[in-house]
């Protein structure tokens, strides 16, 4: 069984300046740890782990060269960060993700300008990797990508797309030939703009797109609302969602 120890070098995991320190991160449920385990995107240093899924995968993480550990359900609920926890967490090595200017350059691209709710970033990243999008470029205000919300919110997006830190104004420089579109409230009509692929901004939670960003929009566009519903704006995956389909259909079909 798991030591108290290795309970607290868990919990210590739940601080982001912990995470950087070692370079690791938590996951957590079985599907998502499953896709860690099967995927080579990712280091997986651990898994901890109930009886019963330890019984169902043991082959596999054995198959794997995996080291794991049995624990409770009830020690397991100690370290976990979910309400209800699903029999098992893993302890994954952070990447160290570059800008890729190519994907910049030629693929449809999201840039984040301050997400803070890391709900709302791993649901972004959820919407790209559904969409086809490679790669979400985060100003570095922007939430952790290896907040354990973030890796729960994707459902294992995160294996598949590349997310980097970069400000603004360091990419600029890259983006001769890009249109650059973004998300605001008084934009044109996203379904009468002749979209391309490009980089697409998505604002602040409270306060959208930073006035610095916003001058070096080409195209800003928004998302019609019915009239006189009284609501002041949509949440920011929400949009983005929308936005990607979007783009996904004038792009595809």
């Amino acid at each position: 069984m798991i030591s108290k120890n290795k309970i607290k070098h868990i919990q210590s995991l739940h601080l982001k300046k912990n995470r950087d320190l070692e370079n690791l991160f938590i996951a957590e449920g079985e599907k998502a740890v499953c896709e860690f385990i099967n995927s080579k995107a990712f280091t997986v240093k651990e898994v901890i782990a109930t009886a019963d899924f330890i019984h169902t995968y043991s082959d596999l993480m054995q198959k794997q060269g995996l080291s794991f550990a049995e624990i409770s359900y009830e020690d397991l609920k100690k370290i976990s960060l979910q309400s209800s926890p699903n029999q098992v967490l893993a302890i994954v090595e952070q990447n160290a993700s570059e800008l890729n200017i190519q994907l910049l350059q030629t693929e449809l691209t999201l840039f984040l300008d301050d997400i803070r709710d890391p709900g709302n970033l791993g649901t972004i990243i959820r919407i790209a990797d559904w969409f086809g999008i490679k790669q979400i470029i985060c100003s570095q205000k922007t939430t952790e990508v290896y907040n354990p919300k973030t890796v729960q919110a994707s459902m294992g997006a995160v294996l598949r797309t590349l997310v980097v830190y970069s400000d603004f104004e360091d990419i600029k420089p890259h983006l001769n030939n890009v249109t650059v579109y973004g998300a605001v409230l008084n934009g044109s009509n996203i379904y009468n703009t002749k979209l391309t692929k490009g980089l697409i901004i998505i604002g602040n939670e409270a306060n959208g797109i930073s006035d610095a960003i916003i001058s070096q929009l080409h195209v800003p566009i928004t998302i019609p609302a019915a009239t006189n519903n009284g609501s002041e704006s949509l949440n920011a995956a929400n949009a983005c969602g929308i936005i990607c389909a979007e783009f996904f259909r004038q792009l595809n079909y």
